[in-house]
């Protein structure tokens, strides 16, 4: 079987997960559509021209005038300081350096400031102020908003299941459906990446199968059975197969609930197993804009 067969092979599969989950009630007749951003350009700024073609002599400098005032092998003072008395001994005494290692041991708690977050991000349910379809540039301020707190890795993990993950592409095979989709879990890759890219996860082939004993990948399955709310953002790279990614950055589109995980043999070469999970997407909830590039997997 070729990749191409194998791959419409997983993603009719994937279909019929998510039909059984029963999530056309969830989805409106009419969906609104996506507001482009308009792309600001930058105007460079011009250097202003002379008045005239004629150089400007360079401005002379001024001699220093030495300072009698201190004595030779005395103390050396600066100009500005002439005249004033200075308690250099206080000016050095400034107290004993807090250690580093105890202000890295000070562990944040809920609702405490840290960096630019106003909120801590290990927590279930919606961030506060933070309305449903907000739109960021970067995964960076994703984490800012604390909404994703990862700026590289998809899932979240939390005691009680996953804290938020980022549907960002993918793998080939797949499905989103805005208000139900699949989703494959963590692992399985060489930690060095490949030559051209080393340290680079995403670059790397699938090496080994993926397990629940992966910490992320345990912590979605921690959800199914705790069916706590899973925040979970879109980015512009899924905008090829789904209708439902931004066409740019990355947007924010509530919570959904983690109703399946199973482990099946992935789309590589090697055969490796693949960890995966069917999220629905929970009600109430303001409905998913879609863009005009990608494509309609709703309706096949």
């Amino acid at each position: 079987m070729s990749y191409a067969e194998e791959r419409e092979q997983n993603i009719a599969r994937n279909r019929a997960i998510l039909a059984d989950l029963g999530i056309n009630p969830l989805r409106p007749k009419c969906e609104p559509k996506e507001n482009l951003r308009k792309k600001v350009a930058v105007k460079k700024r011009k250097s202003p021209l002379p008045e005239s073609d004629v150089l400007e002599e360079p401005p002379k400098k001024v001699c220093r005038i030495a300072d009698d005032s201190n004595e030779q092998g005395g103390t050396r003072r600066s100009s500005r300081l002439a005249g004033k008395t200075i308690d250099y001994k206080q000016e050095q005494d400034r107290g004993v350096p807090e250690p580093i290692t105890f202000k890295r041991s000070q562990k944040l708690k809920v609702g405490q400031v840290k960096s630019k977050r106003t909120y801590d991000p290990h927590m279930y349910g919606h961030i506060p102020d933070v309305e449903v379809g907000t739109w960021w540039a970067t995964r960076e301020d994703c984490s800012n908003a604390s909404v994703h707190g990862p700026w590289v890795s998809g899932i979240a993990p939390g005691p009680d299941g996953a804290y938020s993950i980022a549907l960002s592409g993918g793998y080939d095979d797949d499905v989103d459906q805005g208000y139900a989709f699949t989703f494959t879990g963590s692992g399985g890759r060489d930690l060095k990446g490949t030559k051209t890219a080393p340290k680079n996860l995403r670059t790397a082939p699938q090496s080994s199968d993926q397990t629940f004993e992966d910490r992320n990948n345990a912590a979605l399955q921690r959800s199914v059975d705790t069916q706590k709310p899973v925040r979970v953002i879109r980015g512009f790279k899924g905008k090829a197969r789904s209708k439902y990614a931004p066409s740019e950055g990355y947007r924010y589109d509530g919570l959904y609930l983690v109703k399946k995980a199973w482990i099946e043999k992935g789309l590589n070469k090697g055969g490796f197993l693949v960890c995966k999970f069917a999220f629905v997407r929970m009600k109430g909830q303001e409905d998913i804009p879609v863009n005009d590039g990608g494509d309609d997997e709703s309706d096949e």
